[in-house]
């Protein structure tokens, strides 16, 4: 519901929900399929991003890209699983906060899983090549080592 209110969705906002929802599956597909350039057409030129509180990095959106690709291409298996997405829209801005269950296979050999549990908390801009990223946060909710 809009704004959480009991009002039915204009068709306008049926598809901004939509179309977000489709942005942050493209997100997740791409690193998960390893394709990090996909990633380019889903931010705004200005994009910010803050990995930091799993311990990533944190800038704007090309330097994060710079220390994201390496770090996971290290790594032996990863996967985002998103969910419980809560969008507020606002014209042609929208804020979102989406449950994210990232398991990491740490090194093959040993088996070792690092199971991170996040929100992401995103900041959206309407553009005239549809929906961007205009800031994604992460926001650390559980850790373990499994």
């Amino acid at each position: 519901m809009a704004g959480g209110s009991a009002n039915m969705l204009s068709l306008d906002e049926i598809s901004a929900r939509l179309e977000i929802q489709q942005l942050l599956a493209e997100y997740s597909t791409a690193i998960d399929s390893g394709r990090f350039d996909d990633l380019d057409e889903l931010f705004t030129d200005d994009a910010y991003v803050d990995l930091s509180a799993t311990g990533g990095a944190h800038g704007p959106y090309g330097e994060v890209k710079s220390w994201l690709v390496p770090t996971l291409s290290g790594m032996a298996a990863y996967a985002h699983h998103v969910s419980n997405t809560d969008l507020r829209l606002a014209g042609e801005t929208a804020t979102g906060r989406t449950l994210c269950l990232n398991p990491l296979l740490l090194d093959a050999e040993t088996k070792a899983v690092y199971l991170i549990c996040f929100w992401y908390d995103d900041e959206f801009a309407k553009t005239s090549d549809g929906w961007r990223f205009r800031r994604r946060t992460q926001v650390k909710c559980i850790d373990k080592l499994l």
